[in-house]
């Protein structure tokens, strides 16, 4: 008779008894004697060298994207980026040119359309052209020079002894109080959708920028009538303020004959003039 095996005393704890004895998870022991063995070393190095190669991959595209985008040789960023802006203006002043040449067309087309029409209607046209500045005037009149100042005293700001553009619109709003037909700033033409304002230090005239120190308002109609009510305003005084405190010196001459260029034709909307709309109407619906 074969004695009975003889059992372990825990053997009921089989669970308990495999966690103490083998605390290790096999795949980690595995993994053990690998790097043991050597593997273990072969994939860090693998590792390592992935990450140079993708160290070596930025630096190159980062120095091929400086030698894209940097200037010609001898050529600074600055002169660079000047003569850019060069170029814009200069394609931006042709066009205007060239708004300005149609506007003079479409002005004389217009004039011949209604020439044998109403004589009311081709002078108030005329008149209205004159407004909105679709043509170029000339005339007697006034001009205004403003110019900043030549030397900054000490504790004062550059910025303060510079015409701002505040100085200009209030030279400009006493002009046209004063009975001026037709004012230009920096031979930009004013109309009432004109607008005077600061870019950085820049003063701009409907986004054209105008080149200090010196600025000229130009305006055409009666000098000595311009000039009298110019000098009821309470312009003349600040203006005298203006070159006391800041050093900011104001001139004012006569003209005998000054030419204002046009901005061209700024329609926005047209209807029919009164009688016309049921002609238009029966053109319509024949």
């Amino acid at each position: 008779m074969t004695a009975p095996t003889k059992r372990r005393p825990d053997e009921s704890m089989t669970l308990l008894v495999e966690v103490m004895e083998r605390p290790l998870d096999p795949g980690y022991a595995d993994a053990a004697r690998r790097r043991a063995a050597g593997e273990g070393d072969r994939r860090g190095a693998g590792v390592l060298l992935l990450a140079l190669v993708a160290v070596l991959l930025g630096l190159m595209t980062v120095t091929a994207a400086q030698q894209l985008r940097a200037p010609a040789e001898g050529v600074s960023a600055r002169t660079l980026l000047e003569t850019q802006i060069e170029d814009r203006q200069a394609e931006v002043d042709a066009l205007r040119a060239e708004s300005a040449a149609l506007s003079e067309e479409v002005a004389a087309l217009q004039e011949r359309a209604l020439g044998a029409g109403d004589s009311e209607l081709v002078e108030q046209v005329r008149l209205d052209a004159v407004v909105t500045g679709a043509v170029p005037v000339s005339g007697p009149g006034l001009v205004v020079t403003m110019s900043d100042a030549t030397e900054v005293a000490e504790g004062v700001a550059p910025s303060d002894v510079r015409v701002q553009a505040t100085d200009l619109q209030t030279v400009v709003n006493a002009l046209w109080a004063s009975g001026a037909e037709a004012i230009s700033v920096g031979g930009q033409r004013l109309t009432s959708l004109s607008a005077i304002r600061h870019a950085g230090a820049a003063i701009m005239v409907d986004l054209v920028p105008l080149p200090g120190p010196s600025y000229e308002i130009a305006a055409i109609g009666d000098p000595e009538q311009m000039q009298t009510e110019y000098a009821r305003t309470g312009v003349p005084a600040d203006v005298r303020l203006l070159a006391d405190l800041w050093g900011i010196e104001t001139t004012m001459e006569t003209a005998d004959e000054l030419v204002l260029p046009s901005v061209g034709n700024q329609l926005r909307y047209a209807e029919p003039a009164e009688g016309d709309e049921e002609n238009v109407s029966q053109e319509e619906n024949p």
